[in-house]
């Protein structure tokens, strides 16, 4: 549980205090003797605040045992938001219990942070362990109580819905079900949900994706969900298309055992856009949104589609396939085709787990991102900013795009390894249609192999909030 309380009414496992370096006081609440005991440990310990430096008090106040932790947060002028997110997770991680906050700087109460934060340390997939993870309860002390749920709240909720749809295993996520899942998000949310089957797939003429998923016993599904937030301009719609691969094989071109391990992960951009959905209807953002998840299995069989096919995407446009395991930037083109010809959305916005080559480029620090639109890009990256998440924006020179060229096709899907990120952005931008684009390539983002500074190990759920502040935030 995590609340914002003006008066306290019970005792605590822990109770923790931050202050910045060098600006030391105790509680006016606490006995004189407590008082001087604190002073004289602190006096003693040379406490002083410098960051993440603590010490923890126990004594007797008024016949109950207190335990009290003293946390510095550095220096006044080197604050930063990430640094307390770093310092928030770094502490709390450590703590089980029902647990105090509280700070007489208002910048170390940051209620947006912390509720961030909480919601991030207090997620754990453990549905299949028998012995789950222990959680924290946490009531920040502020003069000016909240009530309800506020927006960052209700964030912190669709982010963790996109984490655990993340860490399912691909034998519980698959087309089917990751459908199911929107759905009944969509009734809880209050978003409308369209599911497309392969017959109606097949006859919008969207060969790209079908034959990506053909081989496997999993069908594909269309996954379409539409929010209405402004009845008033209803041709101005977002449109979000998320990569729903469920799992990865790579098909023909197989990939090796060590890199498959993680391709349950593939789906990240799908669970990217239905936890955005979730937020933006559930807070009632006045805009229009419309999310498509092309959802499929990359498998292997007799009737898989092999390097050499020539595909007739939805566009129009043919395909050449070069590699089977580049596989999500087809399912997206028709995605894309989708959402602009029969959703009329006015701008694109894609998320997708697409390349290891952003990964080389990037590393697991930032999100890479293309856009064809500098306005679009810098509010997105704002966006970010404000919640800690680090976006870099990416070239999409006209040399990318000569890579995807074929001698016997419109396109080919892989533009050989060098610039690899870069010449899949501009495939994908072949299908935009000239409308306003931002291509979001989380390969690195999406999950983390370890703890680090505020990110847990597993998947992030990275975007959610980001994306969801640049539509809020969007003239």
């Amino acid at each position: 549980m995590f609340r914002v309380i003006n008066k306290i009414e019970k005792s605590y496992d822990e109770n923790v205090t931050l202050f910045f370096e060098d600006k030391i006081s105790t509680c006016e609440y606490l006995s004189e003797e407590s008082r001087k005991l604190i002073n004289k440990v602190i006096e003693k310990e040379k406490f002083t605040g410098k960051f993440k430096e603590t010490i923890k008090f126990t004594f007797l106040e008024n016949g109950y045992l207190v335990t009290l932790t003293y946390v510095g947060a550095g220096k006044k002028e080197e604050f930063t938001e990430d640094r307390l997110r770093e310092l928030l997770f770094s502490t709390l991680s450590k703590m089980t219990g029902n647990i105090l906050l509280s700070s007489e700087e208002p910048d170390l109460c940051n209620t947006r942070i912390l509720t961030e934060i909480f919601y991030n340390i207090n997620y754990s997939f453990d549905v299949y362990k028998e012995k789950k993870n222990a959680k924290i309860n946490l009531d920040i002390f502020k003069e000016q109580k909240t009530e309800g749920m506020g927006e960052e709240e209700i964030l912190a909720i669709s982010t963790n819905i996109t984490r655990a749809l993340i860490d399912e295993p691909a034998n519980i996520i698959n087309p089917e079900s990751l459908a199911e899942t929107a759905e009944a998000l969509g009734r809880e949310f209050g978003f409308a949900t369209e599911i497309l089957e392969e017959d109606k797939i097949k006859e919008l003429g969207m060969e790209a994706f079908l034959a990506v998923g053909r081989a496997s016993i999993n069908k594909p599904k269309l996954i379409v969900m539409r929010y209405f937030g402004d009845k008033t301009q209803r041709d101005k719609k977002y449109g979000l298309i998320g990569k729903g691969l469920t799992f990865d094989s790579g098909g023909l071109c197989i990939k090796p055992a060590d890199g498959m391990l993680g391709m349950k992960e593939d789906m990240g951009g799908a669970a990217t856009v239905i936890g955005t959905m979730c937020s933006l209807a559930k807070l009632g953002v006045k805009k229009n949104v419309i999310a498509i998840v092309a959802a499929c299995e990359n498998s292997i069989s007799s009737n898989a589609y092999r390097p050499g096919d020539i595909l007739t995407t939805m566009s129009g446009k043919t395909v050449e396939v070069i590699n089977t395991d580049a596989e999500g930037r087809l399912t997206l083109a028709d995605a894309i085709t989708y959402a602009i010809r029969i959703e009329k959305v006015s701008e694109i916005l894609d998320v997708a787990t697409l390349t290891g080559a952003m990964m080389v480029a990037l590393g697991f620090a930032a999100t890479g991102v293309y856009s064809n639109s500098d306005e679009k890009y810098l509010a997105l990256e704002s966006a970010g900013k404000y919640w800690g998440e680090k976006y870099w924006r990416m070239p999409l020179f006209d040399e990318y795009g000569e890579l995807m060229k074929s001698d016997v096709a419109d396109l080919k899907n892989s533009g050989g390894r060098w610039g690899g990120a870069n010449s899949a952005a501009k495939f994908l931008e072949e299908f935009t249609e000239g409308l306003p684009w931002m291509h979001l390539d989380i390969a690195g983002t999406a999950f983390s192999d370890k703890d680090k500074k505020w990110i847990k190990k597993g998947a992030t759920g990275v975007a959610v909030k980001t994306i969801y502040t640049y539509i809020k935030n969007m003239i």
